[in-house]
Parts: C-alpha cells; sequence; structure tokens
C-alpha cells in the first residue's frame, strides 16, 4: 500500500536519549526542560523571538483568536481544512468567506474589502499547502482598517516569504506539528506572536492564566504540551534540511511528468517564496476525471486525497456565501502521496497510472 503521506520517524537511538532523560527527571510536563529546548531552537532556526509550543494546531488557532480580545465577524477562507472556520465559531466568532485566487487556491485580497464591516475583529487567512498569500496586499488592507490579520501555517514550516520565515508576517501566525507535517512531534502545534500586545494573553490562555503559582489575570486553558512530544520534535528538527530537499525532489518529479504530460495543473507558487513542498496537489478539469484517477489509484492500493474537498462555504451548518472558485477548484483537486521514504519507483507508477488514466478517459470521450 502506498499511503497519501507517512510521518518521518527520527532514528530510534535518538529518540530513546531524549527520552531516557524525561525518565531521569521524571518531569513529563508542565513545560518543562525539553519543550523549553525545543522553542528555543525553533526560533533560533527562525529568527523569532516569540513562539509558544501548544498541544495542536486547533488549539493554538483558538488561542490566537481569544488573544484578540473581541468577539465579532472574521473575514476568511473557504479552501482550508475545516479547522480553520470550526475555531472561528468555536471562539464564538461568525465566518464571513471570502473566495480564492483560481490559482493559488488563497484567499483573494481584492474581494477582501468589500467583506469587513463595523463587527470585523480580524482576517483569517490559510497559507494553503504552505504556499504563501498575497501577504502584502493583505497587510495593506489590514492597516487601512486597523484591524489585525491571523494566519493559519499549518502547512508552512520551512517556507520563506522574502527570505524570511513566514512566521514572522501578521499580528499572530500559528502552525501544525502533526504527524502529517513535514516537521512533526506526534502531535503538537506552535502560536507566533509578532506584536508585543498579544504576547501575555496568548502566555496566559495556554496555562489557566496563570501569573504565578496562585494568581491569574485570565481564563484560560490548558494548551501545554509535553517532554514526550518535544523528544520528538527535538529528533526530527536535525534531519529537517534533508526532509525539505528529498520533498522538492519528489514535488519536481511529479510537476515535470504530469504537468508537462497532461492539461492538469498544479498550484502557482508565490514568487517571492522559497516553497516547502508540502503538498502536491493536482488539480483536474472535472471532478468526474478526478474520481476516475482516485478510484483507479486506490485499485492498485495508492491512496490520494481529496484534500481540501468540500469548499467549507457549503457546509450545513455553516453561513452560506457564494464563493465560485473555491467551489470549483474543490471539486476538482487531489493531492497526491507525498513522503520521505517515498521511492521513485512508486513515484513513477503512480504517474503511470494517472496518464494512463487520462489516455483512456480521452479515448472514450
Amino acid at each position: 500500500m502506498i499511503p497519501v503521506t507517512k510521518p518521518f520517524l527520527p532514528p530510534k537511538k535518538l529518540l530513546f536519549s531524549h527520552l531516557s532523560e524525561v525518565y531521569e527527571r521524571n518531569w513529563l510536563t508542565n513545560h518543562g526542560p525539553l519543550v523549553t529546548e525545543f522553542e528555543q531552537k525553533i526560533m533560533a532556526l527562525l529568527n523569532h523571538n516569540n513562539m509558544k509550543y501548544v498541544t495542536n494546531g486547533t488549539l493554538a488557532l483558538q488561542i490566537a483568536l481569544q488573544a484578540l480580545g473581541k468577539k465579532g465577524e472574521v473575514v476568511t477562507t473557504p479552501y482550508s481544512y475545516i479547522a480553520t472556520t470550526s475555531s472561528i465559531i468555536w471562539e464564538g466568532n461568525t465566518p464571513i468567506f471570502v473566495d480564492v485566487n483560481n490559482a493559488t487556491g488563497n484567499i483573494a485580497p481584492a474581494l477582501i474589502d468589500e467583506k469587513i464591516s463595523q463587527n470585523t475583529i480580524a482576517i483569517l487567512a490559510t497559507h494553503v499547502y504552505g504556499n504563501p498569500c498575497d501577504i502584502d496586499e493583505i497587510e495593506n488592507i489590514s492597516k487601512r482598517h486597523n484591524i489585525p490579520v491571523i494566519y493559519d501555517a499549518a502547512h508552512c514550516f520551512g517556507t520563506l516569504y522574502k527570505g524570511k520565515s513566514i512566521f514572522h508576517f501578521g499580528d499572530i501566525v500559528i502552525s501544525s506539528f502533526h504527524a502529517t507535517k513535514i516537521m512533526h512531534t506526534v502531535e503538537g502545534g506552535a502560536v507566533f506572536s509578532n506584536r508585543k500586545k498579544y504576547h501575555r494573553p496568548i502566555e496566559g490562555l495556554m496555562n489557566f492564566g496563570h501569573t504565578s503559582e496562585n494568581t491569574f489575570d485570565m481564563a484560560g486553558i490548558n494548551g501545554k504540551n509535553s517532554e514526550f512530544h518535544a523528544a520528538m520534535g527535538l529528533s526530527v528538527l536535525p534531519f529537517f534540511t534533508d526532509i525539505l530537499a528529498k520533498r522538492r525532489e519528489q514535488w519536481e518529479m511529479y510537476k515535470n511528468k504530469l504537468i508537462s504530460e497532461s492539461k492538469l495543473s498544479t498550484i502557482i507558487i508565490n514568487p517571492l517564496s522559497t516553497y516547502n513542498y508540502a503538498y502536491f496537489p493536482l488539480i483536474f478539469q472535472t471532478e468526474e476525471l478526478l474520481i476516475d484517477v482516485k478510484n483507479t489509484l486506490f485499485s492498485n492500493k495508492i491512496t490520494a486525497r481529496r484534500y481540501f474537498s468540500p469548499s467549507l462555504n457549503e457546509l450545513p451548518f455553516l453561513p452560506k456565501a457564494s464563493c465560485p472558485n473555491s467551489e470549483s477548484i474543490s471539486k476538482r483537486v487531489l493531492c497526491l502521496p507525498l513522503y520521505n521514504d517515498l521511492t521513485t519507483q512508486d513515484q513513477n507508477l503512480i504517474i503511470d497510472i494517472i496518464l494512463n488514466t487520462l489516455t483512456k478517459h480521452t479515448n472514450t470521450n
């Protein structure tokens, strides 16, 4: 079976050396030494000075929204994983959907202005598949309306924008360290704050509002992560550069052999960015063709994922909005297998099956 993704597992010896430290100290959670070390190494790598390691990326989004200290409307994208929108709902806010750019899947800045009202408390944009949004234009809108920007950068670890880590842009930025991500800690997430006024709210919200052992200044929750998860993070981190390089090779192979040989397409990468090759989304001309390819791959024990589908504005429990680009892409996109130990032989098999299915489809139409 070829899965759509597979977590990178570091050498057991390295992981167990970190775990042996945990056993020796018997300090399992509550911001232990490995969590502190992991935060410091991540911040040093990204040249960032404020990052909190939390339980997961969804909780990171909820903490980011709660840190604003307001309730109201959040202008956001319908083309993202459900966690982006469900976090808005869970924090008592209303998602206001804006359609996306057809070439990138990212929120279309030109459409944001018309959705902003006196009730708008934030813009929440996703860097889809790790590909940066039009950051400059979004932040111009933010300044013009004096509205903070939160970026869902769950896919973005390793992505650069204008030579700087993607986490330097926006008021608050979140990441995910879930097992499916390039950089993972089994489960985990991060909240990056680029505005001093959010530093303390984020710190308090993730730890019950503690200001000392017995004093509190807000109603926080338990967002802390454990020493065991940090041990995995510290074990994966030394291999991150090699992981990126491998994924780039795989991504380029798909692009060169699929896009150039067919009428299929993939996302347009922001030219101001250095991409992390987190996903390879293949965009078909029709949903019928996508389903045919997906089923044929599955019959050959290959898993591909309709990520993201459906467009979130079409879910029955969310506000209705017309987002034709998002609705169209979500029906025609399929993410192909991409992971560190995916072999060239397996990739060629995937490519051959797709091209052969396209040929058969063309010949019968």
